[in-house]
């Protein structure tokens, strides 16, 4: 089977995989569409096994990281959804109160690259919580496939909960200073988007690539810190009325679209991974957060 490199891939496979990742697309339809475009050595199973994520490789941070506590607690769903797991993590030898930020996962629960994601912003001086919106149909079941399925079957509104429950617990824990910011990807940016908007005490929101909110979008308060992909069309069609709005209601936000990069492109464990538009996204909602979220 050939090793397939991002270059051999034309830019409809990916489209393909978004649909397919997105819930547009039934396993059986995504496999069938492959194989338009398995020409030659490129088979349907050599595409297969390049789309799907690498979870060995591809992590940034070593979760038995000496500078890190990093570990598993539960905390209460607000609608009755029972316990709720999410990964604490926060800078070993701290010596003062840190800013807080809720990682939000994509629409599979915390899978390994949130998980990779949320020890990354707490080596960089935060404490965070992951939390899992898998928990009350038995937790993030070890593969992405199974993962949107099972999320599928959970209310919205009851997870939005769950995130805002997260908030809450954060802003309030002793090694927090009180100030307490959102990141989220794809269905975490959906939900980083509708923190703002619920929550007035937010200090800083990071959405990636997520939906936008199109209503009470007066009602926010926390500085906003957007992040788009230039090929995501189906996200970025949300972003003119969004922005107008925002506008209209003279909220603080700013806005960063990386050209040429798909959907995904700060998940380090797919090939829709682009490592340079990654890095100065990272960096700058790293920034962000040091400005917004520090005593």
């Amino acid at each position: 089977m050939k090793k397939l490199k991002k270059e051999d891939i034309k830019q409809e496979v990916f489209d393909l995989y978004d649909a397919y990742a997105h819930n547009r697309l039934e396993r059986r339809q995504f496999v069938e569409r492959l194989s338009v475009f398995a020409v030659g050595s490129i088979t349907v199973p050599a595409l297969m096994s390049f789309l799907m994520p690498d979870y060995k490789t591809t992590m940034l941070v070593d979760p038995q990281d000496p500078n890190l506590d990093s570990q598993f607690i539960t905390y209460n769903s607000p609608k009755g959804g029972g316990e709720i797991k999410a990964l604490l993590s926060k800078p070993k030898d701290a010596t003062v109160k840190l800013g807080g930020i809720v990682v939000v996962h994509e629409n599979r629960g915390l899978n390994p690259y949130i998980e990779d994601t949320a020890r990354r912003a707490a080596l960089a001086g935060f404490i965070t919580i992951a939390p899992d919106a898998l928990s009350p149909l038995g937790g993030y079941p070890g593969n992405d496939d199974e993962g949107r399925e099972m999320q599928r079957k959970r209310d919205s509104g009851e997870m939005l909960q769950d995130f805002i429950a997260a908030y809450e617990l954060l802003k309030n824990h002793p090694d927090c200073n009180g100030k307490v910011g959102v990141v989220g990807f794809c269905f975490g940016g959906s939900i980083s988007n509708m923190m703002a908007v619920h929550v007035p005490t937010l200090a800083a929101a990071v959405p990636f690539y997520g939906g936008q909110p199109t209503e009470d979008i007066d009602k926010i308060t926390a500085p906003l810190l957007l992040q788009y992909a230039g090929l995501d069309e189906r996200i970025n069609a949300g972003w003119p009325e969004y922005e107008a709005k925002l506008k209209e209601y003279n909220k603080e936000y700013g806005v960063f679209v990386y050209p040429d990069v798909n959907h995904g492109f700060h998940n380090t464990t797919t090939p829709r991974y682009d490592k340079e538009a990654a890095e100065l996204a990272w960096e700058r909602t790293i920034a962000f957060f040091k400005e917004h979220l520090t005593s």
